[in-house]
Parts: structure tokens; sequence; C-alpha cells
């Protein structure tokens, strides 16, 4: 069989964080990298830049994809077909971030972030799926986040539609194990990418939830300063690639072995206690009673209690 055929990936949003890495990472150690991005005449030179003397032309091919647009992922799927014939690996890893109160929040940023981070995978899955499974082997390795645990304040939107993506993994690897083909979840933690920079913020500082937005905030930043640099991040990827397990989900950074670990064995509302001590989010009031003859007044928002 050949090597190059044997050993290519497709990666998505390789043109910057942690996908420029993942892409770095996997040329180096050999594999045929079919770089996927919105704009490869800006994203590949970068990618190229960083490989340095490592760069090999025949091993990298620039893909342009834009996941909200189906007639970008059916020529994109057609590229990769015809540079490769069937890639052994696709990694999901391109996603679209935002931040905003769900009330703050328009739907239609959300229906974007949706199709940015579910409904653009699936299209591109689809369409190289049926080469995979013809062939026998072949792994998919979905990038979730570890806000994708439990519900996050002023991030649901995200949250949704990455915790979607991970169930719709979980049932593809059923789906497919019986083909020879795997999936993996990567669960991240922080990590220092432009990412917070990129994401767009419809958070109102002076409205009902700017105590949230400025607690958030305040530990984000902390965060960043301890957060691992995006190298760290590709060979856990690879080594996704090479698992052999029908289904495997790992988490990726301290702060996302927290998370996984404490939504495996606390309940719910514990969960959402520590969070809201942890990061110093406003804390929640009783709910009253249905029956209560004097509801707080509707213009009136809960506020914080406590130091």
């Amino acid at each position: 069989m050949d090597e190059t055929r044997s050993r290519s990936v497709v990666i998505t949003g390789a043109s910057r964080g942690l996908g420029l890495a993942t892409a770095t990472h996997l040329h180096r150690q050999g594999w045929t990298v079919l770089a996927a991005m919105r704009t490869p005449d800006a994203g590949l030179p970068r990618l190229k830049e960083n490989l340095g003397p490592a760069h090999d032309p025949n091993r990298l091919i620039g893909v342009r994809l834009d996941l909200e647009d189906p007639d970008s992922i059916e020529a994109a799927t057609a590229q990769i077909l015809d540079a490769v014939g069937v890639p052994y690996g696709l990694v999901h890893n391109a996603g679209l971030a935002g931040a905003g109160a769900v009330e703050e929040m328009p739907v239609q940023v959300v229906e974007q972030m949706f199709t940015t981070n579910l409904f653009g995978p699936i299209r591109l899955t689809q369409g190289l799926l049926p080469g995979m499974r013809a062939a026998g082997r072949g792994r998919v390795v979905v990038v979730s986040s570890h806000v994708a645990t439990s519900g996050m304040g002023a991030v649901s939107a995200y949250a949704a539609s990455k915790s979607a993506l991970e169930r719709w993994a979980e049932s593809l690897s059923m789906e497919i194990a019986p083909f020879g083909l795997g999936v993996s979840v990567l669960v991240t933690g922080t990590f220092k990418t432009d990412i917070l920079e990129l994401t767009q913020s419809w958070k109102d500082a002076t409205g009902p939830y700017a105590a949230l937005h400025a607690a958030l905030e305040s530990m984000g930043d902390k965060m960043v300063r301890f957060a691992r640099r995006p190298g760290r991040f590709a060979p856990v990827v690879q080594r996704a690639l090479q698992d052999t397990k029908p289904f495997s989900r790992h988490a990726v950074g301290p702060d996302a072995v927290a998370m996984v670990y404490g939504n495996r064995v606390l309940p719910t509302r514990w969960v959402q206690f520590l969070t809201t001590r942890l990061l110093g989010l406003p804390r929640p009031q009783s709910t009253p009673s249905p029956m209560s003859s004097t509801p707080p007044p509707a213009s009136s928002p809960p506020q914080p209690t406590g130091p």
C-alpha cells in the first residue's frame, strides 16, 4: 500500500491555533497533511513558515473549506479525494465561538455556530466516509471543549454545539466500528491561541448580566496565564489517530480533566455550585414558588448575594 495514502489526514481549521500546531506536527512526523482552511492563500504560507526546512510540498496540500457553505464542502471533498484517494484521518478542529448570555445573543449567530461546529463537520464526514468505509480503515477525530461537559453561562451556544458534536461522534462510532473505523473525541482545556481575541462578543457590560461577564473575564485572564502551548496538543491528536479502539474520549489539559471527571462523579447541581464558587460567578437566589403571592418584579433581575 502507498505510504502517502495510508498516512494522509485532513485537518480543518489548519491556518491557526490548535489546527496549525497539529498540521505542523503531523507533517513533521511524515503524514501527508491536507490543511483545510477558509483562505489557503493566507493560511498556507503561515503553515509553511512554521515547518521551515521540514516542509515537503508533496505532503502538504492546502484545501479551501468554508464549513458554512455546502458548495465549498462539496468542492473540498472532491479535491481531497482527487489528491490522496481516501484519507486515513479526518480531524474536525475548526470551530466558531461566541460570548453572550442567551438574552443577548442573536439567534442567527447561534445558527451560525451550529452550522460551523456541527452541520459542517457532518457534511464533510458524509462526503469522505463512503471511501473510508470501503477502505476498511481510518479514524475521525473530533475536537471538543471542556465547556461542553456541562452548561456554562455566557457561552451557551458554543457549549451546546460542541456537546451536540460529541453525541454525534459517539453515535457515528457505533455505526462505523463494524467496518474497521474508529472515532476519538478530544475534550480540550485552555490553550494559548488567539481564540479569545477572535471570539465575537455580544456581552452588554452594563446590562443585567454584567456581573456574570465581569467574573468570567477576570477568571479568563487568570486561566490564560497558565494555559498550555498549542504544540502540546498536537501529539495528542497523533495518538488519537493511531488509536485502535472503536471509540475513545480524552481530556486534554488540567482544566479539561477536572471538568470531565467532575461531571462524571458529581450531580449537576454540585457541578454548578462548585463552578459558581470557583469562578466567582454571581450566586443563585432561591426560585420563588409558583404559588407565591409576591413574585419579584420582572424589571428587577436577581442580584448577587454574599460578599
